[in-house]
């Protein structure tokens, strides 16, 4: 097998966006060994057209990639299905992919730590995925370490483990409830996250990510993290649908190459700590800007969802 996992970028209307993903995905130096799948998503109304026929016109001047594949869809699929679509594509194909959005720019060294991340932890069932933004917390963190949480800035999947992806929140919900799981689904209480899967539940949001997160949760499986960020979202400018505005979660992407080494399989009890930490401290701001980006919720009526 091809050591390069496939990359699949989910992209919609943001052409200088989506240009500033792929020269960042570009400077790495195993993108010459890299497929690269683009889905592009379609249009919601006829103001969406000039915008993505820009973003379509960027992927098709990509280059320096192993081959460059565009999946255009006709119809507007909407952020959620967008990524369990393609991923579920992508997956069955590869057997593995690593997922980017069109506003997550990669550090030059990105590649290098998820492709070591999926060789290595590929036959441990314990591990779900490999998270790649790390917040930028006060404590300092080890190389790599496990949190029972999945990333959504950047990450890369098998498919053993993508097809535990649980659609029913339903179901989900009811299980973390009869177990009384709520407060530790809840990051020890620094994030609403059960009542986010409740809304979903309810149909005020259509996030993929809180269904993920909450299948690993139940499952006991975990994530890598760098203790360096490899990614950052470049989005948080107010012009996607999904994204708001905040500055809150900057961080500077790794220069250097992140040491993928074996470390102990379990959760990482001060790292856990001090994402619980950070998330508690900016508990305002980042439910605001949850709700709107970094679940994928779709919008609902208004540009942004109101608290």
């Amino acid at each position: 097998m091809n050591r390069s996992a496939p990359v699949a970028l989910f992209a919609f209307n943001r052409p200088k966006h989506t240009a500033a993903v792929l020269d960042a995905l570009g400077a790495n130096s195993e993108a010459r060994d890299t497929p690269l799948l683009v889905f592009s998503d379609g249009p919601r109304n006829d103001e969406d057209i000039k915008s993505i026929t820009e973003v379509r016109q960027v992927i098709s001047k990509t280059r320096g990639f192993r081959d460059v594949m565009l999946i255009k869809r006709e119809q507007n699929l909407g952020l959620a299905k967008s990524i369990v679509q393609g991923v579920s594509e992508v997956c069955e194909s590869y057997g593995r992919v690593i997922v980017l959005e069109d506003d997550i720019v990669v550090s030059p060294y990105f590649l290098n730590y998820v492709n070591d991340a999926l060789q290595l932890y590929e036959g441990d069932e314990r591990v779900l995925s490999v998270g790649c933004y790390t917040f930028p917390v006060s404590q300092e963190l080890p190389e790599t370490f496990f949190l029972k949480l999945p990333d959504c800035w950047g990450w890369a999947v098998w498919k053993r483990a993508w097809d535990l992806f649980e659609p029913d929140g339903t179901k989900l919900l009811t299980q973390i409830r009869v177990q009384g799981l709520e407060e530790r689904f809840d990051l020890d209480g620094a994030y609403p996250y059960t009542q986010m899967l409740a809304k979903q539940v309810g149909g005020e949001n259509d996030s993929w990510a809180i269904r993920w997160y909450a299948k690993a949760f139940l499952l006991n499986k975990l994530t890598l993290y760098p203790g360096r960020s490899v990614t950052r979202n470049v989005g948080m400018d107010g012009s996607g649908i999904h994204s708001g505005c905040s500055s809150h979660y900057e961080v500077e992407i790794s220069r250097v190459p992140i040491k993928v080494c074996p470390v102990e399989i379990e959760e990482h009890v001060q790292a856990r700590a001090a994402f619980s930490a950070f998330l508690g401290q900016h508990k305002g701001n980042f439910v605001q800007f949850a709700q709107a980006r970094f679940w994928g919720l779709l919008e609902r009526g208004k540009r942004f969802l109101e608290l």
